[in-house]
């Protein structure tokens, strides 16, 4: 798994198949918490959380993913920590 420590608030989280995920708010035990405003919309009044053992590498200011981008938005979770999809 990935360093935590190295995930940066106002990263941008990108998908294996370079799809603009989400925008990182910071880092909650083994998830990242995507920004509010990356959220679809009719969701945008909660955060959503991707799970760090998504995270393939880091880099600079960009979170890439092993997922491609229908995979790591089937395993986003809300703040209840429930599967949204």
């Amino acid at each position: 798994m990935i360093d935590a420590s190295q995930i940066k608030e106002h990263a941008e989280v990108i998908s294996a198949d370079g799809v603009h995920v989400g925008t990182v708010d910071g880092v909650e035990g083994d998830r990242i918490k995507l920004t509010k405003k990356d959220n679809p919309v009719g969701h945008q009044d909660h955060h959503h959380f991707i799970a760090l053992s998504l995270v393939e590498s880091v880099d600079d200011n960009r979170v890439r993913l092993s997922a491609k981008s229908d995979e790591a938005f089937l395993s986003e979770q809300e703040d209840d920590g429930a599967a949204i999809r």
